[in-house]
């Protein structure tokens, strides 16, 4: 059985940013996902961009776009107030996150008068009724928590305050997803939690997102990279292995992928076609 797949998107900040974001929802539009959604920059730095991608792709692609939407430098007035644009616009998924805190700041701090974390900002989006609200969700420990038991005790919070759904962050390894999909099922939470899937296309960058995320990087990895860079093989590795991941998960009885995609699709698609997962073909008739 092939998987039901998302994407994830980020705003261009430019020109060239503008043509690569069009191009990959082009390449990636006919895969039928359930949704697409579009974040925000790290301290809410593309919070206008995000508004006016996520109302363009709503409105002219025909794709089901969620919103991105943060606790970060805004107060409860404004942020409810882009929420409020986004329904009217017809937009019906927000993924609602705490968000990283703004450039040069060590540390989440509220704004004054804003969300004081992603739990107040749920049970606000939940009381408006106009949406479908997915969350953040860390296989990995959250580099803020003070264990693992911690993050899922926070995910229960968020998901009892009114989300419908989660979104892991991007691991390596299948077990890495199965163990915290047990210990979620062991702690009562019973909503979906769909993992996230991060196709390499530069591991240098992988490499640092992972380490700023807490994502654990086995050693086989880094040093199948490694190895690959050296031959020129970087491409296939990264198919293989985002392909073999996926196959596992799927195997333990996964059936939706989330696929950050970085804005560059060729890989993502790759990996779906070999899932199984392929453009739907409307037959004209000719009779």
């Amino acid at each position: 059985m092939q998987p039901e797949i998302s994407f994830e998107f980020f705003p261009p900040r430019n020109v060239e940013g503008t043509f690569r974001l069009w191009d990959t929802v082009q390449v990636l539009a006919p895969l039928s996902p359930r949704f697409v959604s579009v974040t925000y920059g790290a301290g809410g730095t593309t919070r206008d961009l995000t508004r006016d991608v996520v109302a363009t792709l709503h409105k002219h692609s025909g794709l089901r776009t969620a919103a991105h939407l943060t606790c970060v430098e805004a107060t409860k007035a404004e942020t409810l107030e882009i929420a409020r644009g986004f329904a009217e616009a017809g937009v019906q998924d927000i993924v609602a996150l705490r968000g990283d805190p703004p450039k040069g700041a060590q540390s989440f701090e509220p704004f004054p008068d804003g969300f004081g974390s992603s739990v107040e900002l749920i049970e606000a989006l939940r009381d408006t009724g106009d949406f479908s609200i997915r969350v953040g969700a860390y296989p990995d420990t959250h580099p803020e928590a003070a264990n693992a038991q911690a993050d899922i005790e926070w995910l229960k919070r968020k998901l009892d305050a009114g989300a419908d759904e989660a979104l892991t962050q991007f691991f390596f390894e299948a077990d890495s997803f199965f163990r915290f999909r047990d210990a979620c099922q062991k702690a009562g939470i019973d909503k979906p939690i769909v993992p996230g899937i991060l196709p390499i296309e530069n591991w240098d960058g992988a490499r640092r997102f992972a380490q700023r995320c807490g994502t654990h990087i086995p050693a086989w990895v880094e040093d199948a990279f490694v190895t690959a860079k050296r031959d020129g093989r970087e491409d296939l590795l990264a198919t293989a292995i985002c392909t073999e991941l996926c196959s596992d998960l799927l195997e333990g009885g996964v059936d939706k992928l989330h696929f950050y995609t970085l804005n560059r699709p060729e890989l993502t698609r790759d990996v779906c076609f070999a899932l199984g997962v392929a453009p739907e073909v409307k037959l004209e008739n000719v009779a």
